[in-house]
């Protein structure tokens, strides 16, 4: 009996079913994957679990179609290799602070922090509201990368000092391990400013190679146990009032993506910034108070460090602006947004304060 030809194709259509099902299972199980290398020890706390709990995000929000494999610092390049390895080619993502890199680039640094600049919100503001984030394009772009915001460890403490601090004079031959333009403050105050991994700041403190640490706030700097060979623990970090972290994207690789898929990153980024700044708050409010019971001396810098500290930003800055034409947009904006957010802002502070009857 010859089969009908509704048979015929019911039985075609139930063979290429079967055969289309292992095509499909060998699809799901081949996304495409990305590497991403970062600044960071692997879970160190605050940006190191940001950098792995983004790649957490990318992967489950895409369903499996790309995945993000973490490469902390060492794995592939060193901590301060990321903006090179995304740059050529060598990874597609990176995980890192833009600080980093405001050597070769100008400016950068304002996409992280700046000394006596906006907190986290406010940076936040200038970033997607007041054009910072077209800024930080034109400024990358040369370099085949974008950045984005991803991650904040919220305002830094001013740093674990061997030796108290009584006046500027002392700031004279200190060796104080410092990114960013605060190591340009602390220059300009008699300092000398090292550039170390986080990795390596305990030994090099602990062998008497450095006197002085700035890194993050109490839950980054708990962990390290600073504490134990450097016991003041001064404030305000005027250097770091913000603690941006930076997802480095290779645009060649972002633009062979789907809409879809770029929309994930970004959204991925903007996602773990506001997770990790909440994470930092909550987390912070305990380490401060382990970290006194340990010994920690938590004090204030003396007024006469802070004047001159706010005068010699003012001249770092400014010098910052002449650097190259993106440079001094790149200022010219951030000041902008500064003075703008400046009147909220304190009275936002002034209400938190009356708030919480201190």
């Amino acid at each position: 009996m010859t089969a009908s030809p509704t048979r015929r194709s019911l039985v075609a259509a139930s063979a290429a079913g079967v055969l289309a099902a292992p095509s499909l299972a060998r699809a799901q199980a081949s996304p495409l994957v990305w590497r991403m290398v970062t600044s960071w020890a692997k879970n160190l706390p605050g940006p190191g679990v940001s950098a792995e709990r983004l790649a957490q995000r990318i992967n489950a929000m895409s369903g499996g179609r790309l995945r993000v494999d973490v490469f902390p610092a060492g794995h592939i390049v060193p901590a301060f290799g990321v903006l090179d390895a995304v740059s050529t080619g060598a990874a597609e993502m990176g995980h890192t602070a833009s600080f980093f890199w405001d050597g070769q680039l100008p400016g950068a640094a304002f996409f992280t922090t700046a000394p006596f600049g906006m907190s986290a919100l406010g940076h936040q503001t200038w970033i997607e509201q007041r054009g910072g984030q077209q800024l930080w394009d034109e400024l990358y772009k040369p370099r085949g990368v974008r950045g984005l915001l991803a991650g904040n460890t919220g305002p830094s403490m001013g740093g674990w000092f061997r030796k108290p601090i009584e006046s500027v004079k002392d700031f004279a031959g200190l060796r104080i391990r410092v990114q960013g333009m605060g190591g340009e403050v602390y220059a300009a105050l008699g300092a000398t400013p090292q550039s170390i991994p986080p990795a390596d700041i305990y030994p090099a403190l602990e062998k008497g190679t450095i006197d002085a640490v700035e890194i993050l706030a109490p839950v980054n700097d708990l962990p390290l146990g600073l504490h134990r060979i450097a016991p003041y623990y001064y404030m305000p970090g005027f250097n770091k009032p913000n603690g941006a972290g930076e997802a480095l994207i290779s645009l060649a690789a972002f633009e062979k993506l789907p809409p879809d898929l770029r929309a994930i990153i970004e959204n991925a980024c903007q996602s773990e910034h506001s997770a990790a700044l909440a994470e930092a708050e909550n987390q912070n409010a305990a380490a401060i108070v382990e970290l006194v019971r340990a010994g920690a001396r938590i004090t204030a810098f003396p007024a006469d460090v802070m004047k001159a500290a706010r005068e010699k930003t003012v001249e770092v800055i400014d010098r910052k602006a002449l650097a190259t034409p993106v440079a001094g947009r790149i200022v010219a904006s951030w000041r902008e947004a500064l003075t703008a957010g400046g009147p909220w802002a304190r009275v936002g502070a002034y209400m938190e304060h009356a708030l919480r009857g201190a």
